[in-house]
């Protein structure tokens, strides 16, 4: 009898997995960084007035956008062919204005609040009575920093 024992061919060792938390992690946060939220669906016509005189908003400020404009074709069978409101993802009235307002204003933290502008993105073909509309309603609520989104005027 020999005093060594020749040592079995166990086959491969096992995976190290102490490192796969770390990678996982690393993953998650690159993933939320990069990825942006889904901006809303237009549901109308968006063929936006150009302009000459235009500023851009600071990417800080907090934003509420109103859209307004004839529904697509293929909601037109349901909303009629005259220019709608569209807040979100559906079409809504213009009463609901205040309402919309109020609900996403909440949602801005407190030292927010009183800096949201309220961002118009208007067909150029809409009627003017629907913008003014519009505008009173958000005078109702105190949203009186409004935005006309406009495309630059090529010269």
């Amino acid at each position: 009898m020999s005093k060594f024992k020749k040592k079995k061919d166990g086959g491969l060792p096992p995976v190290n997995t102490a490192a796969l938390p770390d990678i996982v992690f690393m993953l998650l946060f690159f993933f939320m960084t990069v990825t942006v939220m889904k901006d809303n669906t237009l549901k109308i016509k968006q063929q936006l007035p150009s302009a000459d005189q235009l500023h851009t908003l600071d990417k800080k400020d907090p934003v509420i956008y109103i859209y307004a404009g004839e529904p697509l074709d293929q909601f037109k069978a349901k909303w009629g062919s005259s220019a709608k409101i569209q807040l979100n993802d559906s079409f809504k009235e213009v009463t609901d204005i205040a309402q919309y307002i109020l609900s996403e204003r909440a949602d801005f933290r407190q030292d927010q609040q009183n800096k949201i502008t309220t961002a118009l993105k208007v067909d150029g073909e809409t009627n003017m009575g629907l913008i003014s509309d519009i505008k009173q309603e958000l005078r109702d609520v105190n949203a009186l920093k409004i935005n006309y989104i406009a495309n630059k005027k090529s010269e």
